[in-house]
Order: C-alpha cells, then sequence, then structure tokens
C-alpha cells in the first residue's frame, strides 16, 4: 500500500464526513427544505466533530458500491476525527430531486478543510456526492451514496 492508497483511504474519509452530514428537519417541512436543512444541521455537526450526531442520521441498512455499511462509516469519522484538529466545509447543492414524500437524490458540491499536527498542519479537498435518502418515522436517513473528486467519475 502506496502513497496512492493512503490519499485513497483519506480520500474516503473525508468524503464520508461529508456525506453524513445530517439532520432530520422537522416533520412540518416539505421534502425539499428537509433536505436542505439535512445538509445545513449536518454541516454545523460535522464542523463540531459530532460523530454521534452523523451517525444518527445514517440508515442501519446503508451500503454503498465500496461496500461500506453504517459501522464503516462510523469508524472512519473516528479515525477521521482524531486525526483532525478542525474541520471546516463548504457545501453547494448541485441537484435535489424527491420522488414522492419518501425518497429523495441530491448532489452536493463539497470543498473540505481540516487542521492537524502534521507536517504542513492542514489538508483541503473538493468533492461530489450523489446521495440517496429514504424518510421513515419522520426523518430522513441517507442509504447510500457515491462520490469523487471534483470533475473526475462518481464511485
Amino acid at each position: 500500500m502506496g502513497a496512492h492508497s493512503g490519499n485513497a483511504t483519506r480520500f474516503l474519509i473525508t468524503g464520508l464526513v461529508c456525506i453524513c452530514l445530517s439532520a432530520c428537519g422537522d416533520p412540518a417541512e416539505g421534502p425539499e427544505q428537509a433536505i436542505r436543512s439535512w445538509v445545513s444541521q449536518g454541516h454545523e455537526a460535522a464542523e463540531a466533530k459530532d460523530r454521534r450526531a452523523l451517525v444518527d442520521m445514517i440508515s442501519p441498512t446503508y451500503t454503498d458500491a465500496r461496500g461500506n455499511s453504517r459501522d464503516d462509516i462510523e469508524n472512519m469519522f473516528r479515525f477521521y476525527f482524531l486525526r483532525q484538529d478542525k474541520v471546516a466545509l463548504l457545501t453547494r447543492i448541485e441537484e435535489l430531486q424527491i420522488y414522492g414524500d419518501s425518497a429523495a437524490m441530491l448532489v452536493l458540491a463539497v470543498g473540505m478543510a481540516g487542521t492537524s499536527d502534521t507536517v504542513l498542519g492542514f489538508s483541503a479537498d473538493a468533492y461530489r456526492f450523489e446521495m440517496e435518502f429514504e424518510r421513515g418515522d419522520e426523518e430522513w436517513l441517507l442509504t447510500s451514496a457515491r462520490w469523487g473528486e471534483l470533475g473526475e467519475d462518481l464511485h
């Protein structure tokens, strides 16, 4: 496992931080506003390094094309948050589709920066995420996601 593998791991971990930007949304909100609130409140949870809040908003049945489960994502959060002193995000919703009142797809561009005790003291990346959601008992939960660096294919 060389430098490329380390970059892939860092990419996956930082990407998953953003994938799981999460919040419920007020039950009185429409589905589109609830997903927008999910992004906003999740943004705050990620910057606060609140791993539990992020994981709670992922469906227990979460799976992705890379073979990750909800538990895998939680472990990646744990690792990433331990390595970063501070996390900062810039998000932009590129596309949002609502299917009835119980499913949604979101394409999100995210700029991420983290500070740490490494040689350079910071890292920064930009990614695009395609996320799928289902609404359960009043909550929107992340059920699957694909991501890649801006300009690259999503996996």
